[in-house]
Formats: C-alpha cells, sequence, structure tokens
C-alpha cells in the first residue's frame, strides 16, 4: 500500500468513525495537528475542529458512510481521490466528491480540499 493509500485509508476511518473515541484518535492518526479541512460547507484547523466538523457531518447523515471510489492518485506529497457517501441500510447515495489532500513528510494530512459533485436537494 503506498503512502498515499494509507492516508486515505486514515482520512476515511475518521470520517466513518463509529463514535467519538474513536473519531478522536482517527483524527489524531490521519492530521498533522494544525492540519486544515476546506470545501465548499466547512473550512476548519486543528485536531478539535475536525473533530467537530465530522461530527457536525455524521449527525447530518446517519447510518451513512464514505466510501472509496476508483484509485487513489498522487504524486510528491499531493492525492486525489473520489468517495461516495453511502447508506449503510439500503446502500443510496446522497452525495460524491473528490478531495486532494497534501501530506507531511510523516505522511499525515497537512490539508485536505473537498469537491462536491453531488449534494442533496441540489
Amino acid at each position: 500500500m503506498s503512502a498515499f493509500e494509507t492516508a486515505v485509508d486514515r482520512y476515511l476511518a475518521a470520517w466513518n468513525a463509529p463514535d467519538a473515541d474513536t473519531l478522536t484518535k482517527a483524527v489524531a492518526d490521519a492530521w498533522a495537528k494544525d492540519g486544515t479541512y476546506t470545501d465548499p460547507l466547512m473550512d476548519v484547523r486543528g485536531h478539535e475542529q475536525l473533530v467537530a466538523g465530522i461530527t457536525a457531518a455524521q449527525r447530518q447523515f446517519p447510518g451513512y458512510e464514505f466510501k472509496l471510489t476508483g484509485t487513489v492518485d498522487g504524486h510528491h506529497h499531493v492525492a486525489r481521490f473520489t468517495w461516495d457517501l453511502v447508506s449503510t441500510t439500503d446502500g443510496s447515495s446522497p452525495a460524491a466528491g473528490f478531495d486532494v489532500i497534501t501530506l507531511s513528510e510523516t505522511g499525515r494530512i497537512v490539508s485536505v480540499h473537498g469537491f462536491l459533485d453531488r449534494i442533496p436537494g441540489a
């Protein structure tokens, strides 16, 4: 598994964490301390804000998981990948997009820039 694939696995583990303790640990494992996440709906920095932002998204979509679609593509310290938000009960997917991540020398996420290709109500 490449460093990019490992980083994306950790990233998705954070978004799919089943409880607050697991989420807090997953964010610490995936992101640098001052790591950022920016998409059209959220702009946060640092572990505390990342946990709060992910928690808010999980509350908005209970019973859904983020799933990697396709393959992770990367070079230097930058990678991109696509994802779907998928219902664990019926497989429906109200949202999809792609993210671009930048990694530190240690493989932790420094920044995420998210793009939404499909969102509910759009």
